[in-house]
């Protein structure tokens, strides 16, 4: 499993949201998405964080990218690709609490 972060700062925090509830539908269709969630800053609203679970970095790169739901999603998120500030692949560390049930 492979976790990507894409960090906004956007001026209209609901439009970024509709974008995504409009694209989530992409990354449902994903066998490579695994699990996403889009946050807020409470201190600053105007900062988001998309956190996507993916089951690979092959997965995502070529699997996701190169399928026809990458086009729909893009074309839902393309207007605040401008306001990304990080968008990277990270591997989970054991450093994290596991559900307990």
């Amino acid at each position: 499993m492979i976790v990507e972060y894409i960090r906004y700062e956007v001026s209209d925090g609901e439009a970024l949201v509709r974008a995504y509830e409009a694209a989530r539908a992409a990354l449902d269709a994903s066998a490579h998405c695994l699990s996403y969630e889009l946050s807020r800053c409470v201190e600053a609203p105007e900062h988001f964080i998309l956190r996507i679970e993916w089951d690979s970095s092959d997965g995502h790169l070529r699997g996701f990218r190169q399928s026809p739901e990458f086009a729909s999603f893009l074309a839902a998120v393309r207007p605040f690709i401008p306001s990304i500030s990080e968008m990277r692949h990270y591997e989970p560390t054991e450093v994290r609490r596991r559900d307990r049930g």
